[in-house]
């Protein structure tokens, strides 16, 4: 206990009596100081110079009646009380405990010096009640905060059980789901929700104390009373008992994003069309190209689809893939630049046609480079034809300098080249070919890539 000293207001008008308890709390070095008065007037005045801790007062007064100093439901925090009577009387100790006295004592000797340790205990008694009645009072101040912001705000507020059910729905319920609030309180809210999307919705219900600060927010459909699916937005807070750390219910906001949901869907759609546009556009170019030089025709085709083979062995992204096909299909459309002569030429190229040919990754990087759409694409066209040793050009770049896209488009590329017909030579046997990439692999190509190729070669038995 601590050892403050508490102040208490004894009313007591028989002298005796008060003696006998003064020498009580003295004798016991209590951690009380005692001030006596006789009447309800004199208390009434001590209590406008210092509010005491305790009132031990006599029942019945030459003034007046001591109840009346008795708290009561408009002050239930007043100072706490404890009655003497020289007589037992029941109905007047049942009416002073209702009406809020800590205790009631019959006067005797033993009783009035046992008074210290009932005032101890009284202190204490109050302190809990006291304690109990301010948590109370928060509490109904904290609903009543709660109710009016939910009663005016635009989203559903709703407070769940942990089995779902609605213990309170805030009006926004009519305008959002149709219903009214005593249409859903009761009933479960999973009941509302999509099939589908229930279980995403359940997690929430599953959060631990250590989520007790975070809101959770989640999508998914909902039902209204006319039948209709909404999509609803919900941010959803986990509230804890913190003596037992249970889950005691789910505070929850939603909103109808139906609206946004559709122009979302809307823009995907149009996103979808747009890419299927540009799709369109590269396989026009491509067929341009082909219809150019039908010696190399279907060429573009295959390595586009052994390259995606390939790639999808080192772990590319379903995007990067993407950006992939892209630039396989992309990959000559330099040679537009390049003229009728050179390009179509029966024989072999002298070296100032290879100096002209050898500029079509420069030309497709210029004609490609501003379609913003198509920069990551751009590493197949622009540097296919750099070699691991740095034999290649348009730069001369050798090793892990070159984009790994390139490096494994390079060895895809020429594969189908040697494996295809040509103006000035016949595709050569698959054995051969074989026999270069191996001989060639860590000075024309990355020894690790052409490994990995042509394991897959004999895998998919290409």
């Amino acid at each position: 206990m601590s050892q403050e000293k508490l102040n208490i207001l004894l009313i007591e008008d028989e002298d005796p009596h008060a003696e006998l308890i003064q020498r009580a709390f003295e004798e016991q070095n209590t951690r009380f100081v005692i001030h006596r008065v006789k009447s309800l007037g004199e208390a009434r005045a001590e209590f406008r110079s210092k509010e005491p801790a305790l009132i031990i007062a006599d029942w019945r007064l030459p003034d007046g009646d001591s109840m009346e100093l008795l708290p009561n439901q408009h002050d239930p925090l007043a100072t706490p009380i404890i009655l003497m009577t020289s007589y037992g009387n029941e109905r007047i100790a049942v009416e002073a405990l209702k009406s809020g006295a800590l205790d009631y004592v019959v006067k005797s000797p033993e009783s009035m010096l046992d008074m210290p340790h009932l005032a101890e205990r009284a202190i204490e008694q109050w302190g809990a009640r006291a304690e109990r009645i301010r948590m109370q009072k928060a509490l109904l101040e904290s609903e009543a905060q709660f109710r009016l912001l939910a009663e005016n705000a635009s989203d559903m507020i709703a407070r769940l059980s942990i089995d779902g059910i609605m213990l309170y729905v805030s009006p926004a319920c009519k305008t959002i789901l149709g219903y009214k609030p005593e249409d859903l309180t009761g009933t479960n809210y999973f009941d509302y929700i999509f099939e589908e999307e229930q279980q995403k919705v359940r997690q929430i219900f599953k959060t631990k104390p250590a989520d007790v600060d975070k809101t959770f927010t989640v999508a998914y459909r909902a039902l209204r009373k006319d039948g209709q699916y909404i999509w609803l937005e919900t941010s959803a807070r986990a509230v804890y008992d913190h003596a037992s750390g249970q889950l005691v219910e789910i505070q929850t906001a939603s909103r109808d994003i139906t609206e946004r949901k559709r122009a979302e869907e809307e823009l995907r759609i149009a996103h979808q069309h747009l890419q299927e546009a540009y799709e369109k556009t590269i396989e026009g170019w491509v067929r341009a190209l082909d219809l150019r030089d039908r010696e190399t025709e279907g060429h573009t085709q295959r390595v586009t689809e052994l390259a995606l083979v390939v790639a999808s062995k080192l772990g590319f992204t379903e995007e990067e893939l993407a950006h992939i096909r892209r630039g396989a299909l992309l990959h000559d459309m330099g040679k537009i630049a390049i003229s009728d002569e050179i390009l179509q030429k029966p024989g072999p190229l002298n070296e100032a046609e290879w100096e002209k040919m050898r500029r079509h990754p420069i030309y497709a990087y210029e004609m490609l480079s501003p379609i913003a759409y198509l920069h990551p694409a751009l590493e197949i066209p622009f540097y296919h034809h750099e070699r691991w040793n740095g034999s290649g050009y348009p730069h001369g770049l050798k090793g892990e300098q070159i984009p790994l896209a390139a490096r494994l488009f390079a060895i895809v590329d020429v594969w189908d080249a040697l494996r295809s017909d040509r103006p000035y030579r016949k595709e050569l046997p698959r054995d051969h070919v074989i026999e270069y990439l191996q001989h060639n692999a860590g000075i024309l190509f990355d020894p690790k890539l052409v490994n990995l190729f042509l394991e897959v070669i004999k895998t998919e038995d290409i």
